[in-house]
């Protein structure tokens, strides 16, 4: 079985009910939902949740809900892993045994279904056990500075002061959208950064981290821009 979780916690502190807020006209899971569904990837697309309200506007929008997540898995502190160990764990015992595991998060209305199907091409044809979208820095990391206690600047790699851009090495952040990984990689718990995981590469204007009031507004000025 390939498998699309969906984690979608009810505690949201920063952004009360993001999950389920308003997006662009939708509710923000719905985005994610719709685009596990078009891909054509998956066998069954659920959503992982603690909340009644989330999980019966998931199943509207048509995600399985087929357990409530235990509330230690619930918490801030809860990890990705362990919640989508949980779900494999569940489905295996009660719905048959799942192969491959797809990591969606519910506040990722940029993913696209083509990009779902590029993740699991790039899993199967790199023998990794994870593949996950990434994007790249637009400022090279590498001529980064800090401010310092006292009011002043130092960069966190002097050596590269007068190294020009174009000679630096090109770096890359996790894009927050989706993480490919087979069962296995997932129930024993293996690290994602690692030699193990396979980049998945994404434009950056389409990448968009929603974690304050002000993600939350400049990601609705860059969806709607990017609408036709």
């Amino acid at each position: 079985m390939k498998l699309a979780v969906i984690p979608a916690r009810g505690g949201s502190k920063r952004i009360p009910r993001k999950n389920i807020k308003s997006f662009c006209g939708k509710p923000m899971i719905a985005w994610s939902i719709e685009a596990a569904r078009a891909s054509g990837c998956f066998d069954r697309v659920i959503v992982s949740t603690d909340d009644d309200e989330i999980a019966e506007l998931a199943r509207t929008q048509g995600a399985e809900v087929p357990f409530m997540r235990p509330a230690e898995l619930s918490d801030d502190h809860a990890g990705t892993i362990p919640v989508i160990a949980h779900a494999i764990d569940w489905m295996n015992r009660n719905a048959g045994a799942v192969e491959f595991a797809c990591c969606l998060y519910a506040t990722a209305p940029f993913v696209q279904p083509e990009d779902l199907r590029r993740g699991f091409d790039v899993l199967q044809q790199s023998g990794a056990d994870y593949a996950f979208s990434v994007t790249s820095y637009a400022f090279p990391i590498q001529r980064a500075i800090r401010v310092t206690a006292g009011q002043r600047v130092e960069m966190f790699h002097p050596e590269h002061f007068t190294t020009r851009s174009q000679d630096l090495e090109e770096a890359f952040h996790d894009a927050g959208q989706f993480y490919w990984g087979r069962a296995g990689a997932w129930l024993s718990a293996k690290p994602l950064f690692s030699h193990d995981a396979a980049p998945v590469p994404l434009p950056r204007h389409r990448v968009q981290d929603i974690d304050t009031p002000q993600d939350w507004e400049r990601a609705e000025w860059l969806f709607k821009a990017m609408q036709p």
